[in-house]
């Protein structure tokens, strides 16, 4: 009798000690989740809310920039497009003619660009600000915000938009934050003046001379394909940066079988 009263007292400390193993185990792993798992609330808010609007809106920007510089200048061309290695390339200069020359399609091209981005970016500007607003008011601060317009300016090197807006953060003291920029460096201004150069050409003689330009800009590449119904694909890409533009014409076309 004395001996299985000794067994029974082992076998209850051996399933206090499984039980105590199981609570241990249990609080390491409630400790984890809880001190190295939990989730970091984004310090954003915490900042200078321009660095939250070029967080939520450089991505766009560039997007839109890269579509419509692969595209002749526009997000969707709406003048007739030529489709070159899977790309829409819209016409800058067309005709629909044989022997006759194109006509300018887009005749203000850098204005035409810069609206093309205004555009295209809208939406995501309005969704941005109301985002961050929520967001800091979530974090305790008192948000004023009276929107405004936004405007994009294409200058040599660099893109510059501008968000009109008007914020004014209140916590402890009160900080006001207006014209929210965003620069990007790129060739896009360049690209526009020499792409309306050659379709003065094109418009002329329906051809344009792409060594002339590349003499000038010893840092440019450009490029002339010629398709099999006579239109051109023109391609300018900066050697340092690998950045684009590409555009189409047609001028002067020849029927086919006639040989120049």
């Amino acid at each position: 009798m004395i001996g299985e009263k000794k067994g029974g007292g082992k076998k209850g400390q051996v399933t206090l000690f499984i039980i105590l193993a199981i609570i241990i185990v249990a609080l390491a792993v409630l400790l984890y989740f809880l001190l190295i798992k939990s989730p970091t609330k984004p310090q954003t808010v915490t900042e200078n809310p321009a660095v939250y609007i070029e967080t939520c809106m450089k991505d766009k920007i560039e997007d839109t920039v890269n579509i419509l510089s692969l595209q002749g200048g526009s997000v969707i061309p709406s003048n007739g497009y030529y489709l070159y290695q899977n790309n829409t390339i819209e016409y800058l200069c067309y005709t629909n003619e044989y022997y006759a020359p194109c006509g300018v399609q887009q005749p203000m091209l850098t204005q035409h660009i810069q609206s093309e981005i205004l555009k295209n970016i809208k939406e995501d500007t309005v969704l941005c600000f109301n985002s961050m607003k929520e967001d800091y008011e979530q974090e305790g601060y008192e948000v004023i915000m009276k929107p405004g317009n936004t405007t994009i300016d294409l200058l040599p090197d660099k893109i510059i938009t501008t968000f009109g807006y008007e914020v004014t953060l209140t916590k402890e003291d009160a900080s006001k934050y207006e014209n929210f920029k965003i620069e990007l460096v790129r060739d896009t201004y360049r690209f526009a003046a020499i792409a309306s150069s050659i379709i003065q050409w094109e418009t002329i003689y329906g051809d344009a001379e792409v060594t002339t330009y590349m003499n000038y800009y010893h840092d440019l590449k450009v490029e002339k394909q010629k398709q099999i119904d006579e239109t051109s694909i023109y391609i300018l890409t900066n050697r340092d940066t690998g950045e684009k533009f590409q555009f189409a014409s047609r001028s002067y076309a020849f029927p086919p079988g006639i040989v120049v």
